[in-house]
């Protein structure tokens, strides 16, 4: 990476930690669970944790990847296993946890990763109320199914960390196209930063990463994402190592505070740079598809 894209970088992203031994101190050992882990971040994440000790479960959809996935940790002299559950199923995910909690009691680490994003004009969702119940289903009612099963146990044994992978949509002024994503991602984040104080008293530590563009399958169909300064996944997951070893309550690029308020006393100005950029962008072949 040379010094223009060093800066840009430190600019745009969430700061990161790349020291695998101070990884490997913090995770050897541990039980962490890690959602959407067959592709992008997920995967990355789990690879990074298997190699530095953890004992790694790997829940998303697709089992042909986790066991992928799995395999390729277990040679490496990690430690995964797999479980392959839809968790915008409800029971399935309700049996996942109490299946998790009886084989390893009180987990060390939750990283919620699933997730699925959406960017569709209104003109385009008026017949389509399916991508409201979608991205309601995996980033905001899955999660909180899952942790509901998994919590009990990590609050009596009194310790556990909750790693959320958020965006930085949630913490400034939504953009046009993506309401059914950011809705749906902004609703955990409060429902995760309601319980919170309730979890820390029971020693149960909240990490929320407020992410920025990350260059996975999520956002390649839509094709003005990838002229956007970003992150390929193994370098998100420096992210995620970060906050495993600090537990910071967030991690955000060094600006989003300052966003946050300018989103609030310039509303209306901003409003008016939405809806021109709105105007001069357009929906994705793959928004403006069929599939349902």
């Amino acid at each position: 990476m040379n010094i223009p894209n060093i800066l840009l970088d430190r600019l745009v992203n969430p700061p990161r930690s790349t020291d695998p031994d101070r990884l490997r101190r913090a995770v050897q050992g541990k039980k962490v669970l890690v959602t959407g882990a067959s592709f992008g971040l997920g995967e990355a994440t789990a690879r990074k944790l298997g190699a530095a000790g953890a004992t790694v479960l790997l829940v998303a959809r697709t089992a042909e990847k986790l066991d992928d996935v799995a395999a390729s940790i277990n040679a490496g002299g990690g430690s995964a296993v797999t479980y392959a559950v839809d968790l915008t199923d409800e029971p399935a995910t309700a049996e996942l946890a109490k299946r998790i909690t009886e084989e390893y009691g009180a987990l060390d680490i939750v990283v919620n990763n699933a997730g699925k994003s959406i960017r569709r004009s209104l003109d385009l969702q008026y017949d389509r109320p399916q991508d409201f119940q979608r991205t309601i289903d995996i980033n905001y009612l899955g999660p909180i199914r899952l942790l509901l099963g998994l919590l009990p146990a990590m609050r009596e044994a009194g310790a556990g960390h909750i790693v959320n992978i958020s965006t930085i949509g949630v913490r400034i002024s939504p953009a046009p196209r993506w309401g059914a994503y950011q809705a749906s991602k902004g609703a955990f984040d409060t429902w995760l930063r309601s319980v919170g104080p309730e979890l820390r008293a029971d020693g149960v530590r909240i990490s929320s990463l407020y992410m920025g563009l990350i260059y996975t399958r999520m956002s390649a169909p839509t094709p003005t994402l990838r002229n956007l300064p970003g992150l390929h996944p193994d370098e998100a997951a420096d992210i995620v190592s970060k906050a495993i070893i600090e537990r910071p309550r967030t991690i955000e690029p060094w600006w989003v505070g300052s966003a946050e308020l300018a989103s609030t006393i310039a509303s209306g100005p901003l409003d008016l740079a939405l809806r021109i950029m709105h105007r001069n962008s357009a929906d994705s072949e793959s928004a403006r598809g069929s599939e349902r």
